[in-house]
């Protein structure tokens, strides 16, 4: 555990150099004012505990700090602020943790799967009276029925890489954000019967990536050679990895309270996957072999 701590911190604060470096190279100069005591934590510390929050898979946060993080890891941080102090530093680490995210994108391996998730905001019967994600959040329906949030949308390789993710309204058609995280890709793309269109397989055709989807039920069959066939079968890696993130690495948080923080908690997760990833999937990993 203490490895995991301690190899985490050193690839977040290689990343932080160079996050930092670019940020000041682009930021306006000023003289900032000097009012009260200095920030004891830098940022690689705040995304190294947002993201050891995640890979522990603990389900409460507070414990989580004062519990295990202050209790027992405070040589590794000795100006642990309270906790109190800790949450108002969080929004820091999105920009940080969201770029850590986008310069982490997996390899072109030429098979890439892509699905979407719901991600709700609260309960449904708390629908009407939430104020939180007011504007932010819709209602739509799924397999497993109504809810109230966001989608996240994302493609993965074979390798279970992440290679793009968009954050949409819960409304939002899962088929709307596809070309756009498509971009640069060739060779082909997995998907189930939600994301058929015939207008997206041909502006995706165009750039070379092939779509390839389940059918509906009353649709002719379409003829599929024994390597499409057998890709597709392996559709099922994209919501294994769906369902470890739900259930492990608590991409499911429905008690936020502002969206600045619900934002970072999911960069926060996405970045314990790419660090972190289960082996679960990677057992099931394929190859066009």
């Amino acid at each position: 555990m203490i490895d995991q701590l301690i190899s985490t911190f050193c690839r977040i604060d290689d990343y932080c150099i160079i996050h930092e470096k670019q940020l000041q190279s682009k930021a306006i100069s000023y003289e900032k004012p000097k009012r009260g005591p200095s920030q004891s934590l830098s940022l690689s510390e705040i995304m190294t505990i947002l993201i050891m929050y995640q890979i522990l898979q603990y389900r409460n946060f507070k414990s989580f700090y004062n519990d295990f993080l202050c209790e027992y890891w405070r040589e590794f941080f000795p100006s642990l602020p309270s906790y109190t102090r800790f949450v108002e530093l969080i929004p820091q680490a999105l920009v940080g943790l969201s770029n850590f995210v986008a310069s982490n994108q997996g390899r072109h391996t030429n098979i890439y799967y892509v699905d979407a998730t719901k991600l709700p905001v609260c309960h449904n019967l708390r629908e009407k009276r939430h104020k939180v994600f007011d504007g932010l959040a819709g209602k739509s329906k799924t397999s497993t029925g109504w809810f109230y949030g966001l989608k996240l949308h994302f493609v993965i390789n074979q390798l279970s890489q992440v290679m793009s993710l968009r954050v949409t309204q819960g409304n939002v058609d899962d088929r709307c954000p596809l070309i756009s995280m498509c971009q640069g890709l060739e060779g082909y793309i997995f998907a189930d019967r939600g994301y058929i269109s015939k207008d997206k397989e041909t502006t995706l055709a165009k750039q070379g990536l092939k779509l390839i989807t389940t059918l509906k039920k009353n649709m002719k069959k379409v003829f599929r050679t024994k390597t499409e066939k057998s890709l597709l079968r392996n559709r099922g890696m994209i919501e294994t990895m769906i369902d470890y993130l739900k259930n492990s690495l608590m991409l499911w948080h429905t008690r936020h309270r502002s969206p600045m923080n619900a934002f970072t908690h999911l960069m926060a997760c996405m970045s314990a996957w790419i660090i972190a990833p289960t082996e679960i999937i990677g057992q099931r990993r394929i190859s066009m072999d």
